[in-house]
């Protein structure tokens, strides 16, 4: 069974509903008539795999692809003023559950919450768990530039502990980001490093050691995370305020986090595999993004030298086990 768990949707209800306002994208359309959303800095050309529902299971039927954990994208509900990000992320939220409900053999999905509103965050993760059927949340790796580790999410996070629930990171606009303007570097370049100064913060925070329940995913094979742990340990060892909070080498938690397999390259994810595990690594696509391929995906994973039983958990074992699907 192949389970892609790294790809993006937009409800209907929330493109029509930013297009009526009140929002801070500006939505457009090209030639071929994709609603173009523009926000500070960029924007995203929304084709048709992004919001019709019929029309991505008929491309992922084409591609052999099983099932797909949905998730939102950039540049999420932030953005907005607390009150109207709240009520945007209810709606793609009810949304996903809908699509979860009349299209179950080929969809779950990860709610998303809105971050620039701890308190409204906590509230929305309770009721996606209890009323909505969802096991996990997709967060970015910074909420308006304050980073995941700090502690006004801190209640947000012991509730999701209790829940046992599944934490998914997914780049926004990075750190930074105005060194990054020129040649799809933010993307290219900054989506990566973003998260993995996310999952060192967590790390390095205590976050992770205090609310061990909480699943973690980081998406595009962690970022740098793979090939900078040794140094994140020399760290530990070398600097006291490394281990200020946590007890253990950073590599010892990073360990048991989840990294998704948007990198293509070979040599990369076989990194990742002698890293964390081969059923620590969650199949890919970032489709339907133009950087996206269901195809790669596959091939990718298939071209490892692992055992049969190992690329089948990368497939779709693991994020079968891990959503409990």
């Amino acid at each position: 069974m192949i389970i892609d768990f790294h790809n993006h949707f937009y409800p209907p209800e929330y493109i029509e509903a930013i297009k009526k306002g009140p929002s801070n994208i500006k939505v457009t359309h090209d030639a071929d008539d994709n609603p173009l959303l523009h926000y500070p800095g960029d924007y995203n050309i929304l084709v048709p795999g992004h919001r019709d529902i019929d029309f991505r299971e008929k491309e992922l039927a084409k591609a052999g692809v099983d099932m797909q954990i949905l998730t939102f994208t950039t540049p999420g509900t932030q953005i907005e003023t607390p009150e109207r990000s709240g009520e945007l992320a209810r709606m793609v939220n009810d949304g996903f559950a809908k699509i979860m409900d009349e299209h179950r053999d080929r969809f779950t999905a990860l709610a998303t919450l809105p971050m620039n509103d701890p308190d409204a965050s906590s509230a929305e993760l309770d009721r996606v768990f209890k009323n909505l059927g969802f096991g996990g949340v997709m967060v970015y790796s910074n909420i308006n530039g304050v980073a995941l580790s700090d502690p006004r999410f801190w209640p947000m996070y012991e509730k999701a502990n209790d829940l046992n629930a599944v934490f998914y990171i997914h780049p926004n606009f990075p750190v930074g980001v105005e060194a990054m303007t020129e040649y799809w570097l933010m993307p290219l370049v900054g989506f990566t490093f973003d998260t993995t100064l996310a999952a060192a913060k967590l790390v390095f925070s205590g976050v992770v050691e205090t609310f061990p329940r909480i699943k973690w995913v980081l998406a595009h094979l962690g970022g740098a995370i793979p090939y900078l742990a040794e140094r994140l340990d020399r760290g530990y060892y070398a600097f006291k305020e490394c281990r200020e909070h946590i007890s253990h080498p950073p590599s010892e938690y990073l360990r048991n986090f989840y990294y998704d397999s948007v990198n293509f390259d070979i040599k990369a994810l076989k990194l990742a595999v002698d890293f964390a595990g081969a059923d620590h690594i969650l199949a890919g696509s970032d489709y339907p993004h133009q950087i996206g391929s269901l195809k790669q995906m596959v091939e990718s994973i298939e071209s490892l030298d692992v055992s049969e039983e190992e690329k089948a958990g990368m497939l779709g074992g693991n994020a079968k086990k891990l959503l409990e699907i």
